[in-house]
């Protein structure tokens, strides 16, 4: 199929971004890497007036595109790279978990062209970046012509690809707390093929001491309208530990915290269990680390 008819302009300024989204409002689309709209458009499932190119802000704007340490907080650019994030020394020895979430995304030329913040604005329920940002209990920052404010990851994505992004608000970076001592991290995910749609995943952030887990984070991707932070199956971890009988109380409590929908491969039926299992390899890596 082919796109819709549309107007096409390039924004070499944030400044040009906001009034052009003033101007224009929810009949204007954001084009970053183009991953994900560019197929929305082709199946016209997306059907914008205007498209605003901001692909080459971060030669005026280098912090749209930075990976940097800034305090305790780890701040991604919008505009960076899935490659490049996967492949940041700085991410690998601080946030093993969205190097290793990297591997899963596509293929190396969507990797190569897809952006952290262009992935977040989608909101796809089946993507690997908003559940690590809801696991590692991450700051968004929505930028505007009035200013920028900041959003827990946990309250912007809202439902299938719907988010608290205003109009005529931009993603501009995303801030991560750097976990202290004892904090461990995991990402595991089941596709048909590497690279293909997620059937179903989880990010865990687990704050382990010997045999015993003080915190733990488990957000999973694939199984509902959004990023599902497992609150009462983490807590079952936390209270009893793990072993099977523990693993088994998490598996009835998953099944209730979770609404996954059936898509063209998968019953529901199938994905709630294959959530269930994950929940199983997921603990068994965090623990083993």
């Amino acid at each position: 199929m082919k796109a819709p008819p549309f107007n096409y302009t390039r924004a070499d300024h944030l400044a040009e971004v906001f009034e052009l989204l003033i101007q224009h409002g929810a009949d204007a689309k954001i084009l970053a890497g183009g991953q994900s709209l560019m197929p929305a458009l082709n199946m016209r499932l997306s059907s914008p007036a205007l498209l605003i190119d901001i692909s080459r802000l971060g030669d005026h704007a280098p912090q749209l595109t930075a990976i940097r340490l800034q305090g305790a907080c780890l701040h991604i650019g919008a505009l960076a790279t899935h490659a490049e994030v996967g492949a940041s020394p700085v991410i690998r020895k601080h946030f093993p978990l969205l190097a290793d979430a990297a591997t899963h995304i596509a293929h190396p030329p969507i990797r190569n062209r897809g952006t952290f913040g262009g992935s977040l604005a989608t909101a796809d329920p089946a993507a690997e970046w908003p559940a690590c940002c809801v696991a590692l209990d991450a700051q968004i920052v929505l930028t505007s012509k009035s200013g920028s404010r900041q959003i827990a990851a946990r309250e912007f994505f809202q439902g299938i690809y719907t988010t608290a992004l205003q109009p005529d608000e931009i993603i501009t970076e995303v801030i991560f707390p750097v976990p202290g001592e004892g904090w461990r991290q995991a990402f595991v995910e089941l596709a048909r093929r590497r690279g293909d749609y997620a059937i179903a995943g989880v990010a865990a952030l687990a704050k382990v001491d010997g045999s015993a887990i003080n915190d733990l984070h488990l957000a999973f991707l694939g199984v509902g309208d959004k990023p599902v932070l497992a609150v009462e199956t983490s807590r079952v971890f936390v209270s009893k530990g793990f072993s099977d009988s523990s693993l088994r109380d998490a598996q009835q409590a998953l099944a209730i915290e979770i609404d996954p929908a059936a898509d063209l491969y998968t019953s529901a039926a199938a994905k709630r269990h294959l959530a269930q299992v994950l929940a199983g390899r997921v603990m068994k890596q965090l623990l083993a680390a």
